[in-house]
């Protein structure tokens, strides 16, 4: 079936060289460089990491320049190369309420505690083209900036009121305490479900080594949302508010920033600080109307990814909550209730796989099936013959 591919070998190196050629383009322009993707191109960056599952700015750039901006390419180089990694442990559990919030929004409450941060965020500009962006140097700079002084460090912006809306928030983080969950203040009336960790959790899965199979429990499920194709979880969630479900969401919170990311060492006794990642976390409130064994509650949807993630942690609460209609007893009408047709097709880089395997030459397969085909016409000739002769001769 391959033979043709591996005679044409040479070709297929020549093609390797056009390819590098047409990621290039033109030579009298600047090439990319990692820094410019990895500042300049963070949103990216971060679903290429997310849907990746590498952490690691440097390489999801990498992986960006050399896919050409492809990014379902990007995101099954990095994937490739995560392969290659060896697993020697597992990080303690992230606490996102102790996170260095940069953005955080709630559709639920406009008062909550801590105040709401806009940070950079697209939801507020018109849409329109900035042609001022064709402009390049330090000139457009100064002027986007007002000065000339370094304006790559956002400052977060609260919307406590008017006046904290218009300055900067101090930048020095050591004074700041945990901003709690705006699902705590439901939580301590009882009018959303509880949701409390397992004092012994079961050993994480990972679904990088292991397949995945079914029924999937909802951690399982919620690694694989985390990795699934943005763009398929975003045609999920919407056909949920749509009515292919019987959901209806409220953005509870929505927050991104920095979060310490620690690791249990046995000889020490005690857990070793690694580091910090940006992350977006997202958790969609829900309608539940109970039944005659629980007390009418609001339920809930997650999602978490890489970097400055707003769309896919949005998406991914909302199939999260829809994949979770069977265990809180709900029907499951919808292709976004279903677990199998969710997981099993979320996945990108199985996806393009599976569709851009149908390039390669089938030769054998074809000519089978059009000798089949020609048989099959030929012996339907001669029927439709002798039925038209016998009906001659009957007349």
């Amino acid at each position: 079936m391959y033979v043709a591919v591996k005679g044409g070998e040479r070709a297929i190196e020549a093609s390797w060289r056009l390819l590098e050629q047409a990621r290039r383009g033109d030579r009298a322009e600047p090439e990319l460089t990692i820094a410019q993707i990895r500042q300049q191109m963070r949103l990216a960056c971060a679903r290429v990491m997310t849907e990746g599952s590498v952490y690691d700015e440097d390489l999801a750039a990498l992986a960006i320049k050399q896919a050409a901006g492809d990014l379902v390419e990007a995101i099954f180089l990095l994937r490739a190369y995560r392969t290659t990694l060896p697993r020697f442990g597992y990080t303690v559990p992230i606490e996102t309420e102790r996170m260095e919030v940069r953005r955080r929004i709630s559709a639920t409450f406009k008062d909550v505690p801590g105040g709401q941060l806009l940070g950079p965020t697209y939801d507020y500009t018109q849409r329109l083209l900035d042609f001022s962006l064709l402009a390049e140097g330090s000139a457009h700079f100064e002027s986007a900036t007002g000065d000339g002084s370094a304006g790559s460090d956002w400052a977060p912006r609260s919307l406590a009121n008017t006046a904290a809306a218009s300055l900067p928030l101090e930048s020095d983080t050591e004074d700041k305490v945990p901003m709690p969950r705006v699902v705590t203040l439901l939580d301590s009336e009882g009018l959303i479900e509880q949701e409390r960790p397992s004092t012994q959790p079961p050993a994480p899965a990972d679904l990088a080594l292991e397949p995945l199979l079914m029924p999937a429990q909802r951690a399982v499920r919620l690694q694989n949302l985390a990795r699934a194709d943005e763009g398929f979880l975003l045609s999920m969630g919407y056909s949920t508010q749509r009515g292919y479900a019987g959901n209806h969401p409220f953005a509870g919170e929505i927050r991104f920033g920095n979060v310490t990311v620690e690791m249990e060492v046995p000889e020490l006794g005690a857990a070793v600080e690694l580091g910090e990642i940006e992350v977006t976390e997202c958790q969609m409130i829900n309608q539940f109307s109970g039944s005659g064994n629980t007390p009418p509650s609001f339920t809930q949807g997650y999602g978490l990814a890489f970097g400055h993630s707003e769309r896919k942690a949005m998406a991914m609460s909302l199939v999260d909550r829809a994949l979770r209609a069977q265990e809180l007893g709900e029907a499951v009408t919808a292709p976004a209730q279903d677990p199998e047709f969710v997981l099993y097709h979320s996945d990108n880089v199985e996806a393009s796989g599976f569709v851009q395997h149908l390039k390669l030459p089938h030769y054998v397969d074809f000519q089978s099936e059009l000798e089949l085909v020609r048989r099959l016409r030929a012996e339907h000739g001669a029927r439709h013959t002798r039925h038209t002769d016998e009906h001659r001769e009957d007349a």
